[in-house]
């Protein structure tokens, strides 16, 4: 039996009355600075300026395409291989991609800031361009003419005119390498050609996963693996003020014969060779810890994150002021709010032999390899992820710590472990998109144009740490830099008009200070642009001009132009008034927004039931331009999605905490949109094929969030301060 590494042991008792039960642990510390070097350095793996990292052409002519940005429920595994089959000239039912994986797939970057297409598609393209004309130069001294003279359908390579004379790619090359290195000479097609870029495809994983065949992280299951449980207290408190565990009862155990426990430091886990016997030795073990009470209260948020500003930046200041006549302010306030993915999150892991292989559902399967070689203490190299898809979650949940967690105890158990998640610790222990606090100033001339603008935020970064490695190795809170999604968004932030004169600042707090941050679906944009888009509704008021005509007045170019016309129109714009005749109160309102790259515009209607207090979100209408829609299907289904979630949380998502933790563990205390919620939904896709891809995993949804806070003032004559829209909350502002 090895010994526990904390001072901190389990009772004696316990040990006595364990009978069956087995208490091992040990110490290992990766150094913060290999994690950092890990994540941040350059990724071993395939050499991306090779075509055979990327494209492999076999003998029964189809391609296989290597694609390192991962599936989160995008459709990145449908239209990147359209991508490669549009340069190539091959049908989509000739290419095919694999799992992605550190030492196969290449490393294209971590699968955020929409850049799975964004980046993604260039990067594709380029590959195959180049390995087209290396099978074209091929194809060429095959059949001894000119490359000028040759024509490719299919993969078929044949002589302009002499269509008896062909070679297909795979009597080229046939599952040989191409042993080419990229020089930048070869030309992608004029979009003048493309064929299947641009056209409605369907998506390759959804029939499995509709017919319940699609095998996600949480079916994965390896011979002789345990399964996992961890014990951590019901809710985090501060990052930067972890937990200590004072003692571990196993005694209550003995009846669970093939339960294991195991700590190292504050990390306390079960496990057993059945999940239920996992699942029972979770909730039967007793744990004391020491919770340091480092929170305020929910109800005094706001005013603690005022108190506790810790550095002041200007983030932008440009222009001079034109002349102002009329001018208007809005402060406004949002919540805390939860990744809450509808399935826990779950990792495998297999670690022996000085050797580590961990599956798991990561946004960046690269930066997880660094951080797990750290704190594995092993090299990048030993240690390999394959990416397995969970339940979506876009933005960073908890699929990095419980990669972890897997790993740090199947190293100990030298058998593969599959740790899983509770519902408690899903959304307890969750990383949240962090709060918000919003003060805008704006001011136009008699005519309606904006002269000046200025945007005041406080809020903090995110957790750069993961609480596995927290708990187990004491390695030290660490938050990230501010910068872009952490900070005030220029994009966001007046980024859509004309303006003379911006100024946005910063009011930054330690992230240390605060429950755990880190990106959520368009990260703080939502709060920006419920904020920022009221104030240009209530200037345009103060005009007298309808909403839509005061933005057009003021658009900054024909980007942002193009989405506000195209959401208007598809919701037959008519002015924000809607009549009501059975005691609801309805209205229409517009919003523009963005995340870092794209434009989004957006139309929404609302009832609000002034007697009960709630409101419901008749119908949005979302429009997106991504520039190049490879797959107008998909970038339709992403709007969808999008607004869908921002009808949530609008209207009803907010973590609660106590000074010592998070209360809302599930979801009950933090509901979100149920189907009956969903309102009608028309997304309309600006397509631009001349233009290079943005991205569209995000980018509708501030522009939705703005409607809806426009539309709820439209109906009551009343403006919401603060989100979620409770019915406590609007039945306050109604009776104001």
């Amino acid at each position: 039996m090895g010994e526990l590494s904390s001072p901190t042991e389990l009772s004696r008792r316990g040990l006595l009355k364990a009978g069956g039960v087995m208490l091992v642990g040990f110490s290992l510390a990766g150094p913060l600075a290999q994690k950092v070097a890990a994540q941040f350095g350059p990724p071993p793996g395939p050499d991306r300026d090779k075509i055979d990292s990327w494209i492999m052409v076999h003998a029964d002519n189809t391609a296989t395409i290597l694609i390192g940005f991962v599936e989160l429920g995008q459709g990145a595994t449908t239209s990147l291989p359209q991508v490669a089959a549009e340069e190539l000239d091959l049908d989509m039912d000739q290419v095919k991609t694999v799992a992605h994986e550190t030492e196969v797939t290449p490393f294209q970057g971590g699968t955020y800031s929409s850049s799975a297409i964004a980046n993604g598609r260039p990067q594709v393209q380029r590959a195959a361009a180049h390995a087209r004309a290396a099978l074209l130069r091929r194809a060429a001294a095959h059949l001894g003419v000119a490359v000028e003279a040759l024509v490719v359908e299919h993969g078929v390579v044949s002589v302009r005119g002499e269509p008896g004379r062909s070679v297909t790619y795979g009597e080229l090359v046939g599952d040989r390498p191409f042993e080419v290195t990229m020089d930048g000479e070869a030309i992608p097609k004029d979009p003048s050609q493309y064929r299947i870029v641009g056209q409605r495809k369907a998506r390759r994983d959804l029939a499995d996963k509709v017919m319940g065949r699609f095998e996600y992280v949480q079916h994965k299951r390896l011979p002789g693996m345990l399964h996992a449980r961890i014990i951590r207290p019901r809710g985090q408190g501060a990052f930067g003020a972890p937990p200590s565990l004072l003692s571990a009862d196993a005694a209550p155990l003995a009846d669970i014969p093939d339960a294991q426990v195991f700590r190292q430091g504050d990390f306390l886990a079960v496990l057993a060779e059945s999940e239920w016997h996992a699942v029972k030795a979770a909730r039967l073990i007793e744990s004391e810890w020491d919770i340091p009470a480092s929170l305020p209260a929910s109800r005094d948020l706001y005013g603690a994150m005022r108190d506790r500003v810790a550095s002041t930046n200007v983030v932008l200041e440009e222009g001079e002021a034109g002349e102002a006549l009329h001018r208007t302010s809005f402060t406004a306030e949002t919540p805390y709010q939860a990744h809450a993915t509808m399935a826990p999150n779950c990792a495998v892991a297999d670690v022996k032999d000085g050797k580590a292989r961990v599956w798991a559902s990561s946004q960046d399967i690269y930066a997880l390899r660094g951080t797990l070689a750290g704190v594995l203490g092993l090299e990048q190299t030993d240690a390999t992820v394959q990416f397995t898809e969970g339940s979506g979650t876009y933005g960073h949940s908890l699929y990095d710590d419980v990669a972890i967690g897997a790993a740090l105890l199947s190293q100990n158990f030298g058998r593969p472990v599959r740790l899983q998640y509770s519902r408690e610790n899903e959304h307890g222990w969750d990383t949240f998109g962090p709060a918000h606090i919003g003060e805008v100033a704006i001011a136009c001339d008699a005519a309606g144009k904006l002269s000046d603008y200025e945007y005041a935020g406080w809020q903090h970064s995110w957790a750069f740490v993961e609480t596995n490695d927290q708990l187990a190795n004491g390695t030290p809170a660490r938050g990230w830099p501010m910068g872009p999604s952490r900070s005030v968004n220029p994009a966001v932030c007046g980024g859509m008009y004309a303006l003379p004169r911006r100024k946005l600042v910063d009011h930054v707090l330690n992230a240390e200070d605060w429950p755990r941050g880190a990106w959520l679906r368009s990260p703080l944009d939502l709060s920006f642009a419920f904020i920022s888009e009221q104030a240009i509704d209530d200037l345009a008021a103060q005009v007298g001009m309808d909403p839509v005509a005061f933005r057009r007045l003021n658009i900054a170019d024909h980007r942002w132009q193009g989405v506000l016309d195209a959401a208007a129109e598809a919701a037959g714009w008519n002015g924000p008034q809607v009549s009501s005749s059975d005691g609801r109160l309805r209205g229409r309102g517009v919003g523009l927004g963005t995340h870092l790259r794209g434009w989004g515009g957006a139309v929404a209607e609302v009832e609000v039931d002034p007697e009960s207090g709630t409101v419901r979100v008749a119908h949005l209408w979302g429009a997106l331009d991504a520039g190049c829609a490879v797959n107008p299907d998909i970038v339709e289904a992403q709007i969808t999605g999008q607004l869908v979630q921002t009808v949530s949380r609008m209207i009803y998502e907010e973590v609660h905490f106590t000074p010592q933790g998070v209360t809302t563990l599930d979801w009950n205390s933090y509901p979100v949109a149920r189907f009956s919620d969903c309102p009608e939904i028309t997304p309309v896709v600006v397509q631009r094929i001349d233009e290079p891809s943005s991205g569209a995993g995000e980018e509708v949804m501030a522009a939705a969030a703005a409607a809806i806070a426009n539309a709820f003032h439209a109906a009551t004559g009343k403006r919401m301060a603060t989100i979620p829209f409770t019915p406590e909350r609007v039945k306050a502002v109604m009776a104001a």
